[in-house]
C-alpha cells in the first residue's frame, strides 16, 4: 500500500462518527423525538396560519432531528464543543 493511500485510509477511518451521546441521553432523545415529530405532524393537519404552519414543520424537522442523533448516538454540536459524557470517558 502506498504512502497516499495509507493517508487516505487513516483520515476516512478517523471521519467516522462516534458515539459521544450516552445510552440514556440517547433514550431520551428517541423518546422525545418521536413525541415531537408525531405531535407537529398532528398540529400540522389542523393549522391554517402561515405562522403556525412555520413552528410545526420546526417542531417536526426538530423530532426528526432528535431522532436520528438518538438512533446513530453522535451529535454533530457534542464534537463540535469537545463534550464528552462521563458514562463514555476513558478512566484515566
Amino acid at each position: 500500500m502506498t504512502a497516499s493511500a495509507t493517508r487516505h485510509l487513516r483520515k476516512a477511518t478517523s471521519a467516522r462518527a462516534t458515539v459521544n451521546i450516552s445510552p440514556v441521553e440517547r433514550f431520551g432523545r428517541i423518546l422525545v423525538g418521536l413525541a415531537a415529530a408525531i405531535a407537529g405532524i398532528l398540529l400540522l393537519t389542523t393549522a391554517t396560519a402561515a405562522l403556525a404552519v412555520a413552528m410545526e414543520v420546526l417542531l417536526i424537522l426538530t423530532g426528526f432531528d432528535l431522532l436520528v442523533t438518538g438512533g446513530l448516538g453522535h451529535c454533530p454540536l457534542y464534537t463540535k464543543l469537545g463534550h464528552i459524557p462521563r458514562s463514555l470517558r476513558s478512566p484515566r
